[in-house]
């Protein structure tokens, strides 16, 4: 089964870079379902983002102390993606986000693995991630031309929402009243 509702031209290769996957009803892959990636990087050789809207029960200053001066005091860490789990992943409101090597859209962009605070400069705020999300060559292209994933463009808002477990369906309202069945749909359909 395919989800057609509003279904859009999907862009050009190099264009998701900035954009939010939405995940959608067919995509029943437990590491995605009902989730909201930002795309990091999309080229000819694959692509990378961060899963915005799963939340863990542990707090930065547990999982990784090293980075827990980046974020608010208890904030918690979150779960990139299936990609390298053990690994951290920052994402930054940047003051000057040229400073940076992958800038994902606007002022946000991903830090390097070693931060240099003078060089990068003042930071707004960050949220960290345990491991990423990453697609081969073709395979997010062809992802989406099967329709696992609806588009829409990332707002700074999007990446720091106060209530990450209802990005999903705050993203899906903003997309519009095509997508009101979807976004109200339960996770479950066979339930209802």
């Amino acid at each position: 089964m395919r989800f057609d509702a509003g279904r859009e031209k999907m862009p050009h290769v190099d264009d998701l870079r900035g954009q939010l996957l939405i995940s959608a009803p067919t995509l029943w892959d437990p590491n995605f379902r009902r989730t909201v990636v930002l795309v990091g990087a999309h080229d000819g050789d694959g692509a990378v983002g961060v899963v915005l809207n799963r939340v863990t029960e542990l707090a930065v200053v547990d999982a990784a102390p090293p980075l827990a001066d980046l974020v608010p005091d208890g904030e918690p860490l979150f779960v990139g993606g299936p990609v390298r789990p053990e690994g951290a992943v920052v994402l930054a409101d940047l003051e000057h986000p040229e400073r940076v090597e992958v800038v994902a859209f606007a002022s946000i962009g991903f830090l390097p693995e070693v931060v240099d605070r003078e060089a990068l400069g003042r930071i707004r705020r960050a949220r960290v991630f345990a491991g990423h999300t990453g697609w081969g060559p073709g395979q997010l292209d062809a992802e989406l031309e099967e329709g696992s994933w609806l588009l829409e463009p990332a707002i700074p808002d999007d990446v720091f929402h106060p209530d990450p477990g209802r990005l999903w369906e705050d993203v899906l309202q903003r997309k519009g009243k095509g997508f009101e069945i979807l976004r109200l749909m339960p996770d479950d359909p066979s339930t209802n």
